[in-house]
């Protein structure tokens, strides 16, 4: 598919409780063809997995003029979703996920391939199960929101050797063979690349050896 690039603005918070990490994506002003300055007043942003909500993300959204309007939930555990009671407090977006309920509160319901437009910021649903059930990857340009199915040389704990499988084969055939390189941003840990994970990956190295084994190094968050 081909998406249309835009310039934005990447903030990402550590959150202590369950040691998580939340994102903000926010367009920038950008020039129109004809070359004038396009100010379109509060620009559109998104925020994703806010597993806290503190004074560092609340001064970000406001010192960019930034208009908070869609939340992207990757998956529903509490560690990931547990700043959203206090942001709903302050803003109105509108909630993305799998699942219809985010602790009691509604959502717009995704599923895979869905395209989801927040103003001009426009992010792909990639369903992996595996970590979970309702586990999703989201593609904004070239960034990949991976939650916990894919961190920095490690993929999702899950709780079967089928989940397992299940998971890997997924991120082989739906992330991996993504053409080109991606900035993968994980739930936990540091960022990293796809093509760094294609090569270096311990978890799909594993289940490559191991067949349905369960790969040994994956991550329990």
């Amino acid at each position: 598919m081909i998406w249309e690039i835009i310039k934005v603005k990447l903030f990402c918070q550590y959150c202590p409780y369950g040691f998580s990490n939340c994102y903000i994506l926010g367009t920038e002003e950008t020039d129109t063809p004809d070359g004038e300055h396009n100010d379109g007043g509060r620009n559109d942003a998104v925020i994703i997995d806010p597993g806290s909500m503190d004074m560092q993300i609340l001064d970000f959204l406001e010192n960019n003029n930034f208009n908070l309007t869609g939340v992207l939930i990757t998956h529903d555990h509490l560690n990931h979703v547990h700043g959203l009671r206090t942001l709903l407090r302050i803003y109105n977006p509108v909630i993305y996920a799998v699942n219809r309920t985010i602790l009691e509160h509604e959502t717009h319901p995704v599923k895979d391939g869905d395209i989801i437009g927040i103003g001009r910021i426009r992010a792909e649903v990639i369903s992996i199960p595996g970590h979970s059930s309702d586990s999703a990857v989201y593609q904004i340009n070239n960034l990949l929101f991976t939650g916990d199915v894919l961190s920095a040389g490690l993929v999702g704990e899950t709780a079967s050797a089928y989940g397992a499988a299940l998971q890997v084969n997924n991120l082989r055939t739906r992330i991996l063979s993504l053409p080109g390189n991606y900035a993968v941003l994980p739930g936990h840990g540091p960022p990293s690349s796809l093509e760094a994970e294609r090569r270096f990956n311990a978890g799909i190295a594993e289940a490559d050896i191991t067949g349905s084994r369960r790969p040994k190094f994956r991550v329990e968050l």
